[in-house]
């Protein structure tokens, strides 16, 4: 019941943004909830097959340090780690949203936005379960009010915040023929891209696409692990400014022009290609 309070108060946030089919949200939403799984059966895997651990490798760069000064210093391998902990849950939230997208239901750049975020609650949902009981087993009903709020408000955020950033990337990913089709018209390319344009490579299209996703699931996990040294670091002085940055430049998303242009039904399933 707690945790189900903030996914109602943040989805109906975004909902207000652009309402979506409830059949839609709710097999979308449902997608994201049980996303969390697969990475808890990576880590039970852990106990019969220790070498899967990848934060077992992090620990060589445990005594390298990275700051501004002697009082403001992080470990390497908390950095490492936590940008691996963002690339999987940030990957996971993605895969929610395509195998939800099986009938091709994304028209254009805000649905695909729309449908990351309403995984992102999913997710969100699930992982707010497990650390609510958590708490409620080992310290009581009595400690749980003040990460019942932390959580409503920061976390559940910040995974709408990461999930919708790399899920305009990824509507960018979905349409990649006509909206690169009118980017060589108007000159707009992407530096890199257009780097790597110029080798004449044959699959433009998949080049865009791939370049897109990449560049989405590197923006997202870069913000997550910056959250959770926030977080490592008790920064939630800074914690605000930064979740509110998120939320003005989410609804700068959503209010694109070009997001809103209707592409019709294309094969967003040539994505995962």
């Amino acid at each position: 019941m707690l945790a189900i309070v903030p996914v109602l108060v943040w989805g109906y946030v975004f909902y207000l943004k652009k309402p979506e089919r409830r059949s839609m949200i709710l097999i979308t939403f449902l997608a994201g909830a049980t996303s969390v799984f697969p990475i808890l059966l990576y880590k039970f895997s852990w106990q019969y097959f220790p070498w899967l651990n990848f934060f077992r490798y992090t620990q060589a760069f445990s005594d390298d340090y990275i700051g501004f000064s002697r009082f403001i210093t992080v470990p390497l391998s908390v950095i490492i780690t936590f940008i691996i902990v963002g690339i999987i849950e940030e990957t996971m939230k993605n895969f929610a949203v395509r195998v939800a997208d099986e009938e091709d239901d994304f028209k254009n750049i805000d649905d695909v936005i729309q449908f990351s975020i309403i995984a992102a609650l999913g997710f969100s949902f699930t992982e707010n379960i497990m650390y609510f009981y958590n708490i409620w087993i080992h310290q009581g009903g009595q400690n749980i009010l003040a990460p019942f709020v932390f959580r409503s408000i920061f976390s559940s955020f910040a995974h709408v915040m990461f999930s919708g950033i790399f899920g305009y990337f990824y509507g960018l990913a979905c349409f990649a023929k006509p909206i690169l089709k009118e980017e060589l018209k108007t000159r707009k390319l992407d530096s890199f891209f257009e780097l790597l344009y110029r080798w004449r490579i044959k699959d433009t299209d998949l080049l865009f696409r791939k370049i897109n996703i990449a560049k989405g699931l590197v923006i997202a996990a870069g913000l997550h692990a910056i959250y959770n040294v926030f977080l490592e670091l008790n920064w939630t002085f800074i914690l605000i400014p930064y979740l509110v940055a998120g939320f003005i430049y989410i609804n700068h998303l959503f209010d694109l022009k070009q997001n809103h242009k209707q592409y019709g039904m294309l094969e967003t399933r040539e994505v995962a290609s």
